[in-house]
């Protein structure tokens, strides 16, 4: 066989094991557990537990009236309350908070600052340490960690709090629907979710011996004792990936972790241009790979072997009269075009784009040398009108 079709096969070979051995990852069925995981339906708490939910927000007054009300109007049963954190935001984030609860109403609000980030600590997470120890003085027993870019449901809360109390959870957590409606976000967009997935199969987190360690930052409720004994934030203020670092952290202390899909929870942040992608994922994808070449090296190669040998098999080997490599090939692109429409349909996009993943994966590609250059040069991760030069990676579990 010519070389192109040993590379055809080696690349179907690993489609047919992400496919069966890697958690089942391309299915999108993960969603609240059920009570205990007995098959029954769940059941609410007794007595509900007092949730704080903390809001870390800066220069976020385009999209805050699409969100905030949507968390000052939770129907929960039990006694809740918002705290939003401005950090140094210049657009009145702050006050736009204050003007949206007084027209709103609902579940009270607090607007608090803390002040520049201290050396060591990334923005958001120094944002989070502030609103957090706001809210332990309240007592509660819960708190609901959620962007500023994200609108729930008015049940949100209710589920979330129920699926922690009535299957004993430390942490939940839902990967927010993320805003798909221009052309470059149906491109990109859920693709950026199956690749995680594929990273972090969420049925390997959700396992009671898990093999994976992961959240979604824009909605994590989380145990109040559980983040006391894991230290957080402290213990991971220096994290980019602070999701990632979040849940990592909570399961060295012992805690039990849950991760899904989310169907009440939406970022409308938008992403119109390829640019604003761009910078989403450069941001944090050296740092995924601790800021390491080797890694970065083997991540290129991985990428090429797996999402772009086959399409470039099946047509050079069509137009070269290669078989081998032709069929090796239009079957693994067909395998990895499969995979991809559950997510597709999650987010009800045609799935014509499913075998378009090869050129979205090139994109992800550059991206992620984009981010190691822009990382060696010095510039780190910049979000907000903040650049960390140096940050660190996730820590390991």
């Amino acid at each position: 066989m010519s070389t192109l079709a040993w590379f055809a096969f080696a690349s179907l070979a690993v489609w047919v094991w992400l496919l069966l051995g890697q958690g089942f990852f391309w299915r999108t069925d993960q969603r609240l557990p059920p009570l205990r995981g007995d098959g029954h339906a769940r059941e609410e708490p007794g007595a509900w537990p007092r949730v704080v939910v903390v809001v870390p927000a800066r220069d976020e007054a385009g999209v805050l009236p699409l969100s905030l009300p949507s968390l000052l109007a939770q129907d929960y049963p039990g006694v809740a309350e918002v705290i939003l954190v401005d950090d140094g935001s210049t657009d009145g984030t702050g006050s736009l908070a204050v003007e949206l609860a007084g027209r709103c109403g609902g579940l009270p609000l607090t607007v608090a600052s803390p002040g520049e980030p201290e050396p060591g600590w990334t923005g958001k997470l120094w944002a989070l340490r502030h609103g957090m120890a706001l809210a332990r003085a309240r007592g509660p027993e819960f708190l609901l960690l959620t962007d500023a870019d994200i609108a729930h449901g008015p049940d949100s809360l209710r589920l979330l709090v129920s699926a922690a109390v009535g299957n004993d959870l430390d942490l939940v957590s839902q990967m927010a629907r993320l805003r798909a409606e221009s052309a470059w976000e149906r491109l990109v967009v859920p693709a950026f979710v199956y690749f995680f997935a594929q990273l972090y199969p969420f049925r390997w987190i959700n396992r009671p011996r898990p093999r994976a360690t992961a959240a979604a930052g824009g909605c994590v409720l989380l145990r109040t004792e559980t983040a006391a004994a894991a230290g957080v934030p402290e213990a991971i203020r220096q994290a980019v990936i602070d999701d990632v670092s979040l849940a990592r952290a909570v399961r060295r202390a012992g805690g039990r972790i849950w991760l899904g899909l989310a169907e009440r929870v939406d970022s409308v942040r938008p992403y119109p241009g390829l640019g604003e992608l761009w910078r989403m994922v450069a941001r944090s994808a050296y740092a995924q790979l601790r800021h390491s070449p080797p890694l970065l090296a083997g991540t290129v190669a991985g990428l090429v072997v797996v999402y772009l040998v086959p399409p470039v098999a099946l047509v050079a080997g069509a137009a070269g009269g290669d078989a081998p490599a032709a069929w090796a090939g239009g079957a693994a692109w067909a395998v990895m075009a499969g995979s991809y429409v559950p997510m597709l349909r999650y987010y009800r996009q045609p799935l014509w784009l499913a075998p378009l993943l090869p050129f979205t994966a090139s994109l992800y590609l550059l991206m992620t040398v984009d981010s190691a250059v822009r990382h060696h040069r010095g510039r780190g991760a910049a979000w907000k009108g903040r650049t960390y030069a140096r940050p660190e990676a996730a820590p390991e579990r």
